[in-house]
């Protein structure tokens, strides 16, 4: 049987990585509120847990990103399908990526996908090309690298 899973991201700011991430993809930032309203109900959580985002409650160290077309909990908002979490941690990013996603836009897209990710924050790092496949090297609002394909 196949293993769910999620990728993470360490960042500063979870809630502009999440609104980037989800235009950058075609995903939905995830709807956390009713499962925080129920816990802050509960009194399982406090005011400051979380935040207002959107107009919606959310979590203050954490956002999620999901497929749109993907099965979704009703109460939780949380992805079933695919799934990007972005949590803050203390530090900075200090170094190269050792994983990193690669959009697959195609040779045809590439150019008005870059445009537009530059226009959401991102900035192209550099441009690639080997064994007759080329890329833009980018990164995210907070130096996170992936590459557009």
């Amino acid at each position: 049987m196949a293993v769910a899973y999620k990728i993470c991201i360490d960042c500063a700011d979870p809630h502009r990585l999440a609104a980037f991430w989800a235009q950058a993809l075609g995903y939905l930032v995830e709807d956390h509120s009713a499962m925080i309203k129920g816990l802050l109900d509960a009194g399982r959580v406090t005011e400051e847990h979380v935040q207002t985002v959107d107009g919606r409650l959310a979590w203050r160290t954490a956002a999620g990103i999901r497929d749109p077309d993907g099965p979704v909990d009703a109460y939780s908002g949380v992805g079933r399908g695919g799934r990007v979490l972005f949590q803050v941690v203390p530090e900075p990013k200090t170094a190269k990526n050792r994983v990193h996603l690669d959009l697959h836009v195609g040779a045809d897209q590439r150019d008005v996908t870059v445009d537009r990710l530059v226009q959401l924050g991102g900035s192209v790092l550099w441009h690639g090309e080997e064994f007759g496949s080329s890329w833009v090297t980018m990164a995210d609002p907070e130096g996170n690298e992936f590459c557009v394909v």
